[in-house]
C-alpha cells in the first residue's frame, strides 16, 4: 500500500514538474511572440518614417547627442570587467538618468536653464548644425557661426565714408591686390552719384535702372539679396590679419558678395533688389542676437513693396580660415559656400528642395564649390527659422571664410548667381524662352 502510494506521489511530482514547464514555455513562447511583433512594428515605424521623411537627418540624432560617451563606456563595461573606469560619476546615476528622460520628453536641459528660453531668444543658445545634404567640397567639416566684437555689440564700429565710391560689382579684380580694381584704395576713382536704391523698400540693386541688354524685365523685382550680419567681413579686403573681422564698408564685407551676385542676376534678365542694411547704425539700441528681427523686417518691406518677389537669399560668411573654406577648380581658386536651414520652420523641406535645387547645379558644374546642405535644430540660436518661413524659396548661403580674396568671391558670386538664374528660370518656363543665356564670363 505504501509502495502504491508512493508511486502515484511520483507521478503526481513528475505531473507537476512538466506542468510548470509546459507554463513556463507558454510565457516564453508569449514573449517571443510579442517581442517579434513588437520588432516587426519597429521597423515598419522605421520604414514609414524613411519614407515620409526625405531629409537623410536620423531621426533618433537628438536623442543620441544628448548621451555623453561615459553612458557608452559604462555599457561595455558591462562585458568587459577589465575596461578602465573614468572618475566621472556614473551615467546611470538617478541625477543623470532623471535629468536626461526629462530632456528627452521636455527638451529642456535641467542643467541648463537657458534652454528653457533658447526656442525664444535669438542667438542664446549655441548653435549645433548638422548634415543634410553632403556636398564634394564639404572636407572642412560643420560651418563656423561668426561672433561679433564689443564694438558691432554696442554698434560703434567703423562707420562707412558716405563720400566713398562704392565698388562696382561687375568690375574686374586686380590680382596683385585681390581688390576690385576701381577700389578707391587701389586708383583714385571720380565721386560715385548718390545711390538711390539702398533701401529693401526703394528697390535698390546694384543694376537697377541699367540697360544690360536682359531679354526679362528687370524692373519687376523677384528675388531678393540681404544680409542678416552685414559687417561680416574679409581679411585680405580689410588688409589686416584676424580671427574675426569686421567691417561697415560696403567694399569689405559681405555687401561686396551680394553686389556681385545681385548684378549677375539682373544680367541673366532678373529684376533683384540688393538691401545693404546696416543695422548696427539704423537700429536704435542695437543688439546683435537680435540680428533676424530686424532683417525680417527688411524682408517684409521688400516684400510688401515687390508682388512678384519670391526668392531671398541672406548672404554670409564663414568663420573658417583658408584652407577649409577654398577649392581650386580647373586651377582656379574658388570660395567655398555652404547652405544653411532652419529647422524651426515647419515647412523647411520645401526650403530643403529650392536648396538642393541649387546645391545640385553647383556639383555638377563645379565639382568642389558646395560643402553641403546644413539644418539648425529648432532648439539652437536664432530659433533655428532664420526667417526662411517667409518663402519656400529662401535659403541662407555662406560664401567664403575670413581669408577668401575678392577674385575668389567674385568667381563664386557669379557661379552660384548663375546657378539661382538657371533654377528661377527652370520654374519659370514661360519666361524661359526670353532669358539670356549663361555668359562664360565666371569661367574667366
Amino acid at each position: 500500500m505504501n509502495r502504491k502510494w508512493f508511486q502515484l506521489w511520483n507521478i503526481g511530482r513528475l505531473r507537476g514538474k512538466l506542468l510548470d514547464v509546459l507554463s513556463l514555455g507558454k510565457t516564453m513562447l508569449l514573449l517571443a511572440g510579442g517581442s517579434l511583433v513588437f520588432f516587426m512594428l519597429l521597423g515598419a515605424g522605421g520604414l514609414a518614417g524613411t519614407k515620409l521623411n526625405s531629409s537623410p537627418v536620423p531621426s533618433m540624432k537628438g536623442l543620441a547627442a544628448s548621451l555623453s560617451s561615459g553612458f557608452f563606456m559604462e555599457l561595455l563595461g558591462m562585458e568587459v570587467p577589465h575596461l578602465p573606469k573614468g572618475e566621472e560619476p556614473s551615467a546611470f546615476s538617478t541625477p543623470k538618468v532623471t535629468s536626461f528622460v526629462f530632456r528627452m520628453l521636455t527638451s529642456v536641459d535641467p542643467g541648463n536653464p537657458k534652454s528653457l528660453l533658447s526656442r525664444e531668444v535669438p542667438g542664446l543658445a549655441a548653435d549645433d548644425p548638422f548634415l543634410l545634404r553632403e556636398g564634394s567640397g564639404g572636407t572642412g567639416g560643420a560651418p563656423a557661426d561668426y561672433h561679433p566684437g564689443t564694438d558691432e555689440l554696442a554698434g560703434a564700429e567703423d562707420q562707412p565714408d558716405p563720400g566713398a565710391a562704392e565698388p562696382d560689382p561687375g568690375a574686374a579684380v586686380n590680382p596683385d591686390t585681390d581688390k576690385p580694381e576701381d577700389d578707391p584704395e587701389v586708383q583714385p576713382q571720380p565721386t560715385a552719384e548718390p545711390d538711390k536704391g539702398n533701401s529693401a523698400e526703394q528697390g535698390g540693386t546694384s543694376g537697377a535702372g541699367r540697360d544690360n541688354g536682359a531679354a526679362g524685365d528687370t524692373s519687376i523685382k523677384r528675388v531678393l539679396v540681404y544680409h542678416s550680419h552685414p559687417r561680416e567681413a574679409y581679411n585680405p579686403l580689410l588688409g589686416a590679419e584676424s580671427d574675426n573681422p569686421s567691417s561697415a564698408s560696403p567694399s569689405k564685407n559681405v555687401l561686396l558678395v551680394g553686389s556681385y551676385i545681385t548684378d549677375r542676376l539682373e544680367q541673366r534678365g532678373i529684376g533683384t533688389v540688393h538691401a545693404k542694411d546696416d543695422y548696427a547704425t539704423e537700429v536704435p539700441d542695437y543688439n546683435w542676437n537680435f540680428s533676424y528681427k530686424y532683417s525680417r523686417i527688411t524682408i517684409k518691406a521688400a516684400l510688401a513693396a515687390n508682388q512678384e518677389m519670391t526668392e531671398l537669399i541672406d548672404i554670409h560668411r564663414d568663420s573658417q580660415r583658408h584652407g577649409k573654406t577654398t577649392a581650386v577648380i580647373n586651377g582656379k581658386s574658388y570660395a567655398q559656400v555652404y547652405f544653411i536651414l532652419g529647422h524651426a520652420n515647419k515647412d523647411w523641406k520645401k526650403n530643403e528642395a529650392f536648396a538642393n535645387s541649387i546645391h545640385q547645379l553647383l556639383e555638377k558644374n563645379y565639382p568642389g564649390l558646395s560643402r553641403g546642405i546644413w539644418g539648425k535644430s529648432s532648439g539652437n540660436g536664432n530659433n533655428g527659422e532664420y526667417n526662411q518661413s517667409l518663402s519656400p524659396n529662401s535659403v541662407l548661403i555662406e560664401v567664403g571664410g575670413i581669408d577668401n580674396s575678392a577674385e575668389e568671391l567674385k568667381r563664386t558670386a557669379d557661379v552660384l548667381a548663375d546657378a539661382i538664374a538657371d533654377v528661377y528660370w527652370d520654374s519659370h518656363d514661360a519666361e524661359k524662352a526670353a532669358a539670356p543665356e549663361k555668359s562664360t564670363e565666371s569661367e574667366n
